[in-house]
């Protein structure tokens, strides 16, 4: 754990340096893979930043036909379970709900770096 509220742009920052940070809380143990001022499940604002296994398993999946602007459709996108949180991300490949999954780096988007797992 490190010192120090997770803000978006350190989120940012650090998918974009390979990493994937998340936030803990100190009262309860929640984990959650994107920053927050307060945790979700307790309302404690007493959160750490943790560094996430890269290691998962694909809880959800779905298949982006028609994208926003900036996006180029098809896509995939899911939430991985990593450890005790679960994080959005893109999905590279045809891996499934169930599936482990490897944290791949950062996949560019309109609106920043996203998570990419396959």
């Amino acid at each position: 754990m490190t010192d120090g509220r997770l803000t978006t742009a350190g989120w940012q920052d650090a998918l974009g340096d390979g990493r994937l940070l998340g936030q803990e809380c100190a009262d309860c143990g929640h984990v959650t893979a994107a920053p927050k001022a307060a945790c979700a499940r307790c309302g404690s604002r007493a959160l750490e930043t943790v560094e996430l296994p890269e290691e998962g398993t694909v809880y959800s999946a779905t298949r982006i036909e028609v994208a926003p602007e900036g996006f180029d459709a098809p896509y995939r996108v899911g939430i991985v379970t990593l450890g005790d949180g679960r994080v959005m991300a893109r999905l590279e490949g045809d891996a499934d709900i169930g599936e482990a999954v490897s944290f791949r780096g950062a996949s560019s988007t309109p609106e920043g770096p996203a998570p990419l797992f396959g």
